[in-house]
């Protein structure tokens, strides 16, 4: 032992205060040296894009005050949002421009030539989904969402699109559930005292929304006061905007983060915690209940496919319990948030735009009568009421960079050099804001989406649902649920923002999805003899 007695004395030494920052600042040095070597060597030939902090990223300037940031020129303009802050850097870099969170290079894509070039033409390279720790956290990379791309995913994502069909996911067979819940919110809207300050629709198109995508995968409806149900479905919004819009978004720099005991960090483990609790109720509840003779729901189906594969000896099957848990989290999220917020962005538009509420009410009125609610064999004779809410979707961009892509190999790509492992953001939010594409693209005019004689025109640079094999799976039934709750809450009510109160603003809260800032309406029936709201309830 005493040979080694001066790697002891080294060490006191080394490690004695008056050396300890110099070999501090060595190890830095020494650290950054490797890091911008390994740039080089990885990132040649890479999309431009702005110069990012050392270590940190194009995201490190959040961490410093703003005298800091000003010093080095980042300063930020309140009056924009995230999307046109995003889509104004294409003006400096062009249509495909790199970002980097820490030593994590992005590479956003924006216009519909090049995202539909990326997504459709190159599918094999860019239809994979990227490690980012905060979902990855999350999700342990399961589900149909977030899953990376491969055979496993394939198999899951074509059970389960099968098995939604069966129980009538976007057939006209589910429009009385939708009707149900349309039902509901009318009833509420219209009978509640609220007075001059106008209500907060959020909660009872939330509930309705998700009471869809419940009775398919969970068989069950709640009701709007639910206290559980209604927590479930607040702490699912609010994980959503904390994983991109909040102090949260470091742990994609520094994944220990996540455990930090305080602040955004300790909230969306809380989020995580108890959406775990109540799916796991639901899980265990089904599978104790099981009857193989009657399916219920998709988590039934799944449970007998489990067994069904266990039975056959299956080896290392993807169907698992632990799957389907991820499973119905994203059906679960993705089946109520875009839907949910895509509803309230049209609310909202109409509220501030009473002259395009009183032709989408109009045309409701010439088509439908009064003694039934609108149904989807009526959405071929109500162009203009489609065209408003596709009008709507194209200026909000719900899902506004889609879910993030990843490039499984390293490929060139219009002559940009983009590494295996890349991550990749279609911005659709440019792709719907596009002056090349749209007239005045920041205007609300629905008549965009008219042709001369009135018809609905399907333009293919709009892609509110994404584009490639990624694309929405829940796609169709979205569409249902947008036309019937439009069309149906516009039928029997009039919507208009409280005398006074400021318009709320355009650019909504930047998370995963993009919601409207919160907001009240004030609701009045539109006459006597309009559609009872109770027929369905």
């Amino acid at each position: 032992m005493g040979s080694l007695s001066w790697l002891a004395d080294l060490s006191s030494s080394a490690l004695s205060p008056p050396n300890l920052l110099p070999l501090l600042l060595f190890l830095v040095v020494f650290y950054l040296v490797r890091f911008y070597q390994r740039q080089r060597g990885i990132y040649r030939n890479i999309p431009p894009g702005p110069r990012p902090w050392p270590v940190l990223g194009n995201f490190g300037g959040l961490l410093l005050p703003p005298f800091i940031r000003r010093r080095f020129g980042q300063t930020s303009n309140r009056n924009i949002g995230v999307m046109e802050a995003l889509t104004s850097q294409a003006s400096i870099y062009g249509n495909i421009y790199s970002l980097f969170v820490g030593s994590q290079l992005i590479v956003v894509l924006n216009s519909f030539d090049v995202v539909k070039d990326a997504l459709s033409n190159h599918p094999d390279v860019f239809s994979d989904r990227p490690d980012v720790p905060t979902i990855s956290i999350l999700t342990k990379r399961k589900g149909i969402v977030f899953a990376p791309y491969g055979p496993v995913w394939r198999k899951q994502r074509k059970f389960c699109h099968a098995t939604l069909r069966n129980f009538g996911f976007g057939r006209l067979s589910l429009e009385p559930c939708i009707q149900q819940g349309v039902a509901a919110v009318k009833t509420e809207l219209l009978s509640g005292e609220h007075g001059a300050c106008g209500v907060d629709p959020s909660r009872l198109i939330s509930n309705a929304v998700s009471n869809v995508i419940c009775s398919l995968i969970l068989g069950q409806r709640f009701h709007h006061d639910d206290p559980e149900f209604r927590g479930i479905l607040d702490l699912m919004s609010r994980g959503l905007e904390i994983c991109i819009n909040s102090p949260a978004v470091l742990i994609n720099i520094f994944p220990l983060l996540y455990y930090l005991p305080f602040g955004a960090f300790r909230e969306l483990r809380r989020v995580e915690r108890d959406i775990t609790v109540f799916l796991k109720k639901i899980i265990g509840s089904h599978s104790n209940t099981l009857d193989p003779n009657n399916p219920r729901d998709l988590t039934d189906m799944y449970l007998m496919e489990m067994l069904a594969q266990q039975a056959a000896g299956e080896q290392d099957s993807s169907f698992t319990e632990d799957y389907l848990f991820y499973i119905i989290g994203d059906l679960f999220i993705a089946g109520t948030d875009t839907t949910t917020n895509s509803v309230l962005w049209v609310l909202l538009y109409l509220a501030l735009y009473p002259d395009i509420q009183d032709q989408v009410q109009a045309e409701i009125d010439r088509v439908v009568d009064r003694r039934r609610p609108p149904s989807l064999t009526d959405r071929g004779s109500l162009p203009f009421t489609e065209a408003t809410i596709m009008e709507v979707q194209r200026l909000t961009a719900v899902v506004p960079l889609s879910i993030p892509h990843m490039a499984s190999e390293t490929t060139v790509f219009r002559g940009f050099t983009i590494p295996k492992g890349t991550v990749i953001m279609p911005n659709l939010y440019s792709v719907h804001r596009d002056p090349s594409v749209w007239d005045d693209p920041d205007a609300f005019n629905p008549t965009r989406f008219l042709d001369g004689e009135g018809k609905l025109l399907r333009r293919e640079s709009f892609i509110p649902f994404g584009i490639g094999r990624r694309v929405c799976m829940g796609e169709q039934l979205a569409k249902m649920e947008l036309f019937l709750t439009v069309s149906g809450l516009l039928q029997a009510c009039t919507f208009r923002l409280p005398d006074g109160a400021p318009a709320p603003s355009l650019h909504g809260r930047f998370g995963l999805t993009l919601a409207p800032c919160p907001f009240a309406l004030c609701v009045s029936a539109r006459c006597e003899d309009s559609f009872s709201p109770n027929a369905f309830s």
